[in-house]
């Protein structure tokens, strides 16, 4: 049994909302997401993890379009 079905809260600054996803916390600060946190993992929210992949879908299509130039 992990910590979000435990019910642990967001590790994002001001929220308070329960985490539905944990991630490394190198892929929250490349997306923005400010934390307190200094474990290696971090606990999302709904709407923080939304950013998150909204973040990460752009930093993506930036990566496949410079590997598709350089070919």
């Amino acid at each position: 049994m992990g910590k979000v079905s435990k019910g642990i809260k967001c590790s994002a600054e001001s929220c308070v909302n329960p985490a539905v996803r944990s991630v490394p916390i190198d892929q929250a600060r490349e997306a923005g997401i400010r934390t307190s946190s200094t474990q290696r993992r971090i606990y999302l929210c709904e709407s923080h993890y939304k950013a998150l992949k909204k973040a990460r879908r752009k930093e993506e299509r930036l990566e496949r379009w410079r590997w598709a130039s350089q070919g």
